[in-house]
């Protein structure tokens, strides 16, 4: 469902976060803003694609 490259947000809101990697259900994924690409392993079902929605991101 995910690729690297994707945009993603965590479905509770949060940052935006570049996904690096995939490795089965676990994304590793970097926030957008950290220059140093710091990586977060996360539940691929905790996030959905980023889109925005006038000047808000929406999940």
């Amino acid at each position: 469902m995910f690729k690297p490259d994707d945009i993603v947000q965590s479905k509770t809101g949060g940052p935006k976060m570049l996904v690096l990697q995939v490795k089965g259900e676990t994304l590793y994924c970097a926030r957008v803003d950290d220059a140093e690409k710091k990586e977060i392993e996360v539940p691929a079902s905790s996030v959905n694609l980023y889109h925005e929605d006038g000047d808000f991101g929406v999940c």
